[in-house]
């Protein structure tokens, strides 16, 4: 199989520059993509010292550089022979110039000071979705962009460190214990903020593999119990129109961007 290393350059995450990237790349299933990435370039020195990186681990494979980097400096620094690369600001501010017959802004100091809002607003979403896992903290709800709720093993925290670490949403999770499934009932805490509030669920099959991963041959684990726990979460969810995601068969990024759309979220990424 044809191989070929990819690099994704950028001023801050890098998350646009990879996911624009990886959605090109995978319409050429054929080839076998090598991929890295280099976030939070900001100087002509650490574009060099990239670079040089670069070439040191692909010099005779040509390798393809995707870039998010507003500064025309830091782009010529990679737009060298040594390396195919793609300017994705440049190839699509283009073509929007020319069908809107209107010059782009394209202030590298806005850009970044956008960014570093961004990055700002994403590490404190780390930090309350970590410090808001598995019910701790339900007294800062208040403070949530979306609450997660559901049974244990239903795939709360992972959704949950994506929407804080991809998103920058703040993100607390709550798992249903006895006492809400058999009184099917949520706390006061989570129904004073029904309205950010999405219930995760599953089938009855997965979240038996999931919990007998973990406890094996357990009470909790047992068919039986994922059903009835399953079926009263169901009942609770009605009970408070709370809207229900299923993830079984889905990654953690398309659970969480269905979550965002039933929240009706604007989620800005970085570059």
């Amino acid at each position: 199989m044809k191989t070929k290393d990819v690099y994704y350059v950028s001023g801050s995450t890098g998350i646009l520059a990879k996911n624009m990237g990886k959605a090109l790349l995978g319409q050429f299933p054929e080839i076998n993509f090598h991929e890295e990435s280099f976030p939070f370039i900001r100087t002509e020195d650490e574009a060099r010292a990239v670079l040089k990186k670069i070439l040191q681990r692909s010099s005779e494979n040509s390798p393809l550089v995707f870039s998010t980097l507003f500064f025309k400096e830091l782009n010529a620094i990679f737009d060298t022979p040594e390396v195919d690369f793609f300017n994705i600001f440049d190839y699509f501010l283009g073509n929007l110039e020319s069908l809107l017959e209107e010059k782009a802004l394209r202030e590298p100091g806005f850009s970044r000071h956008l960014d570093d809002t961004l990055i700002a607003k994403r590490v404190n979403a780390i930090q309350y979705t970590i410090s808001h896992d598995d019910g701790i903290g339900t007294k800062d709800y208040d403070q949530a962009d979306i609450l997660l709720v559901g049974v244990s093993r239903a795939g709360k925290t992972p959704v949950s460190v994506y929407l804080a670490t991809q998103m920058g949403l703040k993100t607390a999770n709550y798992p249903l214990v006895d006492e809400d499934l058999k009184g099917f009932k949520l706390p006061q805490d989570v129904v004073r903020n029904i309205q950010r509030v999405v219930g995760l669920s599953t089938t009855p099959q997965m979240l038996h593999v999931f919990r007998e991963s973990r406890y094996k041959g357990s009470r909790y684990a047992e068919m039986s119990t994922c059903s009835k726990e399953i079926k009263e979460a169901r009942e609770i969810f009605l009970k408070y129109n709370v809207p229900v995601i299923y993830t079984e068969g889905k990654s953690i990024e398309e659970t969480a961007t269905q979550i965002t759309q039933e929240l009706k979220l604007n989620i800005v990424t970085t570059f």
